[in-house]
């Protein structure tokens, strides 16, 4: 890859905007491991040592340091905001940060490695597109390693990256460096992650988390950070699918005092909401889901689209936009807009896996809320099918599923969605599944057999080579 990155005293670079390159500059990573793996603190290094962190930060976090006994800044505090998390030594919670190098900005997702909170993992990983999953040279493979594993091969994540951390605990040793990586890749390749990087790196000191260290001749591979610089973000929207879920409809405003802008917007409706995925453009032929209706798409703008007077001819994933269309359509919030020769089908049974997140159990017979995109319907737990054995990576029978239990489940819905397998579509596949009682989220789902798409890695998206 040449030339380890410099680092460099300049201020980060400011994040360029996702329209300059559909790819886009952004990168959303997360990172999972178990307790003490060195998370945030290689978060924290990672920040540091890319200049993200501002001086009065790293003052408050030098002075705590110092209050400890510890001679050097504990950079994992850079990370550990919440006061349990500062006073136990653990995250708790996701701590989002944002950071940028030249190359390339970050938004990172410093997930819990407790069991307790794996719930909180599945938050943060489930838009990521990169997983940076810790291990402790010194422990390897751990029961959390394998859950954190089968968490990031259900959500399809595009990437994932094995920092083999703590290496100067076992004295760089190349050896035990190979043990651990044969266990973590075996157990991937278990559950279909098959394009799987693994760095050995040092958190607490620095090697191969920035730059390369002559620490590990034997490794001949990228640092962290180069690698990250590296990877694609996302899919691209051109071989992807249209689909568009409404989220707001913009009416016609009336009694609007006369102006110009008041005869612009005195008839204007729109359908506005966030690009789920493929590119839509003008003169489109479109369906909208569930009614089936068949229309055009007349013109697509955004607010600063609107203040120019300008019309854009394309819009295309993750972007913000309205939709205006040539028929006056019957449209409402969760209805979804789609290419119309490539149409997901609607249906009021779904079959799901889903990682269970509520402290009480999931039974058959449960009635839940299911969320999808931006429609929101009532759904009633048909069937447990099975939970997943984590050291077999099996699905095993179960009448129940429990706190971090991942399954399988089959919900019938009070009315219809337009849901599409997650191994095909990861934003228009998932769903949540709420209390209809306190709102609070109950499971991330999945539609179809994410279990078995997952043990096929040829199908999943995103294989890189570097």
């Amino acid at each position: 890859m040449g030339t380890p990155t410099t680092r460099s005293t300049a201020a980060p670079a400011a994040p360029l905007p996702l329209d300059d390159d559909r790819r886009g500059t952004l990168l959303r990573l997360a990172t999972a491991g178990s307790v003490d793996d060195g998370k945030s603190t290689l978060v924290g290094r990672l920040l540091f040592d890319s200049k993200s962190v501002l001086a009065d930060q790293l003052d408050a976090v030098e002075r705590v340091s110092r209050d400890r006994g510890l001679e050097t800044a504990d950079l994992a505090l850079l990370t550990d905001g919440l006061r349990a998390e500062r006073e136990q030594g653990i995250t708790i919670d996701v701590a989002y940060r944002y950071f940028a190098t030249a190359r390339r900005s970050f938004v990172l997702a410093d997930c819990p490695g407790h069991v307790q909170y794996t719930r909180n993992t599945v938050t943060g990983a489930s838009t990521a597109d990169v997983v940076v999953l810790l291990v402790d040279a010194r422990k390897g493979l751990l029961e959390q390693t394998r859950r954190h594993l089968a968490v990031a091969s259900l959500l399809r994540v595009p990437h994932v990256v094995v920092a083999v951390n703590k290496i100067d605990l076992v004295d760089y040793a190349q050896a035990r460096y190979l043990e651990v990586e044969r266990g973590v890749v075996a157990a991937a390749a278990s559950l279909g992650l098959a394009d799987v990087h693994t760095i050995p790196v040092s958190a607490l000191v620095g090697d191969n988390v920035v730059d390369r260290s002559d620490r590990t001749p034997w490794y001949d591979g990228p640092s962290l950070l180069e690698l990250l610089e590296e990877l694609p973000a996302g899919d691209d929207p051109d071989a992807e699918s249209f689909r568009f879920p409404v989220q707001v409809v913009i009416r016609p405003q009336t009694g609007m005092t006369a102006t110009a802008d008041a005869d612009r917007f005195r008839d204007y409706r729109g359908y506005a909401g966030q690009v789920a995925s493929g590119v839509v453009r003008v003169g489109d032929e479109v369906v909208v889901l569930p009614s089936g209706r068949r229309t055009t798409v007349a013109g697509i703008d955004t607010a600063d689209s609107l203040a120019r007077g300008e019309e854009l001819t394309e819009a295309f994933a993750p972007q913000s936009v309205t939709l205006r269309l040539t028929d006056d359509v019957d449209l409402a919030r969760g209805d979804l807009i789609a290419a119309a020769d490539d149409a997901p089908d609607v249906t009021q049974d779904v079959e799901g896996t889903v990682a269970w997140l509520g402290d009480r159990p999931l039974l058959p017979g449960s009635r839940v809320l299911l969320k999808h995109t931006t429609r929101t319907v009532q759904a009633v737990v048909r069937d447990v099918v099975g939970r997943l054995d984590l050291d077999t990576a099996e699905l095993e029978p179960a009448e129940r599923l429990e706190l971090n239990d991942i399954g399988r489940v089959t919900l019938r819905l009070a009315a219809p969605v337009a849901a599409e397998e997650y191994v095909v579509a990861r934003r228009t596949g998932a769903f949540l599944l709420v209390d209809a009682q306190d709102g609070g989220t109950l499971a991330a789902g999945m539609v179809g057999d994410a279990l078995a798409a997952a043990r096929r890695p040829a199908e999943r998206p995103g294989s890189y080579t570097i």
